[in-house]
């Protein structure tokens, strides 16, 4: 086969490794559907393979081994994923042909063969009812769409939809409480657009019956002119009153309509799911909220106004030029069509680069986010320069993007400006002709002039308002981004409200996914009220994904999670939690004192109720030791407090709310052992009378526990208490031995050394 027909035949974006070895094994006629190339062999050692569907075949190579199967009736793919590894085998009616492994980031791609796959089938099986359905699929590549979604996560990943400007007129729901002095603004803009168009009209008296006069032989009096001037000064007071008082409103309006966006903003981020800020950077929220709402409020009280005062100046000045010299007003707008075209393509290029600008600006902040933050770790391990290095590089594409934007706004600015003053000679010469011929006075085009110096000061000021237009759409867009995001864990439309809560949770066919990752399938499980249940298995297990889901973090994919019989997504959101005590494995203290940190969940808290729950918390006694004992004030994140301090402290913080539901979340995994025991004893007040789930890392300290509950690839393999459950030697029986081996094996260590 020639090089010019193997590429004919081949996709185009097939790697070049592939073709020479695919191209020998097409039959004639045979034509390449899609193909896929997976990541794994059998072992999840990472091995390169390619799977290729035609028209007649499936083909499989490994290495230099090539195998196809001929598509039959009967034959499917069959999927499954977990904990980051896709499996995606072929069946024929009777037995299992084959099998690839791959990891998770080429899912979509792995379904999009197997949906053709199905298809080819379909035509091969029932060849007189087979429709071309491209329901379901994206129209560029034919992968198959997420449910209820028209995005494809293939295309969606390399295109991004330019930020319209009709995203400013969504910002009206901000403004409607203002409209009252908002269309005052407008009045005393409109007045102040007037009263700055009475000057050049009293040069007209003024030239044609005081100065030109006056070169023939008439003196000039008071009496002749001071109208004229009196006229003059009273319009520039009258336009300044005019224009402090508009300007004095519709700020004060505008930075209200910005505090609400701002406060409106982070009230619906507060509501979003713990899924949704898994999906977002730190640094790029805090620019959306912060950076854009001023941006939109620089806007709003600056540039919006000076647009809305141009407009109504250009209409005002070209009703009193065409009342004054209609030939001459023709002349005038000559060079608007041009500039209405400039401004139209310029826009198009502005709004798609400064919506790139903020996005690499949210990577500039993302690094100040995670490297200030982090900044123990970055010293501890010298990687100040690579930190210093990734912000020079993350600046740099800023300032890249910026000039790329920059280019195409210097040069439309200077045109703007050389058509304005082409403009202005067209007028002068043609005025001059006018006034040669008699049709015009000498005042009537010294007004006339005065006019079109204004006229086109307001077109060169508008066409440069082009450009904080797009940047405010283009902040206005990534706001109400969030502001359309619903919540994944959303609330009750007919919320049902508890008297009381005993405890009683019940699971229920419980599923989850990350995304196209299954982490838990029918999960099923019964916990009496006051009950202590430990959560075991290895990393991965899903653990902490079950938690997460009781505390409804996130929602069950399916099957249900009920509280006293009433399933948790009935409850409302905030008051169901209230419920639940969380002590985590990192404990994540507020900057603030410790007595304010303690009562977080329990603001109104007295002092009594705080030591009474860091007594409980075994808290009290360090506390004390502090300069300022419970008004001490921790550092971010408290970082000036040891880990188990910060620990206990958290505990007294689930303590004060006295839930009924306790979780443990490897409460006690990153402290010595000597903190451990504190701790626990701490933990053993807070464990009294509650339904608890417990996490931990050391399997010796679930032994307290009515029943440990162990789960492996996402499902319960066992239950039972501890000594039932060595006794039967299955799952937990050879995880807690080999925890045990583990610690002697490091105590034998410690002996030596």
């Amino acid at each position: 086969m020639t090089r010019a027909t193997e590429d004919r035949l081949l996709p185009d974006d097939l790697p070049q490794a592939w073709r020479s070895g695919l191209a020998a094994q097409l039959q004639p006629g045979e034509a390449v559907q899609v193909w896929l190339q997976t990541d794994l062999d059998d072992t999840l050692h990472f091995a390169t393979n390619l799977l290729v569907l035609t028209d007649r075949r499936l083909l499989s190579c490994a290495g230099e081994q090539w195998r196809n199967w001929p598509l039959a009736a009967g034959q499917h793919f069959q999927h499954h994923d977990h904990a980051g590894v896709g499996t995606l085998a072929l069946h024929d009616s009777e037995r299992r042909l084959a099998g690839w492994r791959y990891t998770l980031a080429l899912n979509t791609e792995a379904l999009r063969l197997a949906d053709q796959h199905t298809r080819q089938i379909e035509r091969l099986t029932h060849p007189d009812h087979v429709v071309e359905d491209e329901d379901g699929l994206c129209p560029r590549c034919k992968a198959p769409l997420p449910p209820d979604d028209d995005e494809c996560p293939l295309c969606e990943r390399s295109t991004t939809r330019p930020p319209s400007t009709w995203a400013l007129l969504r910002l009206w729901r901000f403004a409607r409480p203002y409209r009252g002095r908002l269309f005052a603004g407008f009045l005393l803009t409109l007045a102040s657009t007037a009263a700055n168009l009475v000057p050049p009209y009293l040069t007209i008296p003024l030239m044609d019956k005081v100065l030109i006069p006056h070169q023939t032989g008439t003196p000039i009096t008071v009496a002749a002119v001071w109208p004229y001037l009196a006229g003059l000064l009273g319009a520039a007071l009258l336009g300044w009153a005019l224009g402090w008082a508009r300007t004095y409103i519709l700020a004060r309006v505008s930075e209200r309509i910005g505090a609400d966006l701002r406060t409106t903003t982070f009230d619906h981020l507060m509501g979003q799911s713990l899924e949704y800020f898994g999906g977002k950077r730190t640094g790029d929220l805090m620019a959306r909220i912060g950076a854009e709402t001023d941006r939109i409020n620089v806007f709003l009280s600056l540039h919006l106004l000076d647009f809305a005062t141009d407009v109504l100046m250009l209409f005002m000045t070209a009703v009193v030029l065409f009342s004054i010299n209609p030939w001459l007003a023709l002349v005038t707008l000559l060079p608007l069509p041009v500039i209405a075209w400039m401004i139209h393509t310029v826009r198009d290029r502005l709004r798609t680069g400064f919506e790139k600008v903020d996005r690499i600006w949210g990577e500039v902040t993302n690094v100040l986010a995670d490297t200030i933050p982090g900044i123990r770790v970055v010293k501890a391990f010298a990687q100040e320069k690579r930190e210093s290095a990734r912000f020079a590089a993350a600046n740099r594409r800023n300032l890249e993007t910026n000039d790329r934007v920059n280019r195409v706004w210097s040069l439309f600015g200077p045109t703007v400006t050389l058509l304005t003053e082409v403009g202005l000679l067209f007028v002068w010469g043609f005025g001059i002709w006018q006034v040669g011929r008699d049709h015009i006075t000498v005042g009537v085009l010294t007004a006339f002039i005065a006019y079109i110096s204004r006229f086109y000061l307001r077109l060169d000021s508008m066409s440069r308002i082009v450009s904080v237009t797009q940047k405010a759409a283009a902040g206005a867009k990534r706001i109400f981004d969030i502001l359309d995001h619903g919540s994944s864990v959303p609330e009750p439309a007919r919320p049902v409200h508890l008297a009381r809560v005993e405890g009683h949770i019940e699971l229920r066919g419980v599923a989850f996914r990350y995304g196209n990752r299954a982490v838990l399938r029918g999960v099923d499980l019964d916990i009496a009220p006051g009950e202590f249940i430990g959560l075991v298995g290895h990393s991965g297990s899903g653990k902490s994904t079950l938690v997460n889901l009781i505390n409804r973090f996130y929602d069950v994919s399916g099957g249900s999670i009920r509280i006293d019989g009433t399933d948790i997504r009935a409850l409302p959101v905030a008051e169901y939690r209230r419920h639940i005590g969380l002590v985590l494995q990192e404990p994540f203290l507020f900057f603030g004192t410790i007595a304010d940190n303690i009562a977080y969940g329990k603001p109104e808290a007295t002092r009594a109720e705080i030591i009474a729950a860091a007594r409980a918390a075994h808290a009290h006694e360090f506390i004390l030791r502090l300069p300022h004992g419970y008004d001490s004030m921790v550092g971010e994140r408290g970082q000036t407090l040891s880990g188990g301090e910060r620990q206990r402290i958290s505990i007294a913080r689930a303590l004060l709310i006295d839930p009924r539901i306790l979780i443990l979340d490897e409460a006690t995994s990153s402290v010595d052992t000597a903190t451990e025991k504190e701790i626990q004893r701490a933990l053993d007040n807070l464990v009294e009378g509650r339904t608890t789930l417990a996490i931990a890392h050391r399997l010796s300290t679930l032994r307290k526990a009515d029943r440990l509950v162990v789960l492996d690839r996402g499902q319960i393999v066992e239950v039972g208490p501890h000594d039932e459950l060595m006794a039967r030697e299955g799952h937990y029986y050879r995880l807690y031995m080999a925890q045990q081996r583990l610690a002697e094996a490091d105590a034998a260590e410690g002996a030596l050394a």
